[in-house]
């Protein structure tokens, strides 16, 4: 059964046209500043790229979507299509690619910037941003730990360190299978019975 394809300038592109495009249009040191991928910068080739993109899958979503949102510069995906790959989404049926926006160094370095104050300004604000089930912000947790543990409201150990309450505690993750070796001739625990 065939199934219809969806309107995407990335289906049934090869890596290597998508990356011979770019680099006509934009140049290897606008990819590098645009998308921070090494081999954008160092002794950059097509093969090269091809070669990295094929092997890092999220390198290869980065440069898609920049491929699909900067050079055919289509509408933002939105809903369940955000969570999609980048070949994966679709588009409106007629809804055609449009010119690539114009990019230079400047202009990547002030959206950049714009962006990551956008990021900032929205960290700042713990109350407006996620909030946990009784209303009260996600830090507040840890934060009456602290105030209870040390009678101030920030709170603070007896090894100096303050924690701030507008940054979330780390996390800890449990490691799953078995614990490292400890046998000098065995460090990779491979010859265990």
């Amino acid at each position: 059964m065939i199934e219809e394809q969806q309107n995407n300038p990335l289906h049934g592109l090869k890596l290597e046209t998508m990356i011979t495009e770019l680099v006509d249009f934009y140049g290897w040191k606008i990819l590098y500043a645009a998308l921070k991928l090494g081999c954008f910068n160092t002794n950059p080739t097509v093969e090269a790229c091809i070669t990295f993109l094929k092997k890092t899958e999220w390198a290869r979503e980065k440069v898609e979507n920049f491929y699909l949102y900067r050079f055919k510069r289509m509408p933002k995906a939105i809903g369940e299509q955000f969570e999609l790959k980048p070949r994966e989404r679709g588009f409106a049926a007629g809804l055609a690619p449009r010119k690539p926006m114009e990019l230079t160094i400047e202009s990547i370095a002030q959206m950049q910037a714009q962006a990551s104050a956008e990021y900032e300004a929205g960290n700042r604000h713990p109350n407006s941003a996620k909030k946990s089930i009784g209303g009260r912000g996600v830090n507040s947790g840890a934060h009456q730990r602290n105030k209870s543990a040390s009678g101030s409201s920030y709170g603070s150990s007896d090894n100096g360190y303050t924690q701030r309450r507008d940054r979330p505690e780390p996390r800890t993750t449990e490691r799953s299978g078995p614990s490292p070796s400890t046998d000098d001739n065995d460090p990779w625990g491979t010859k265990r019975g």
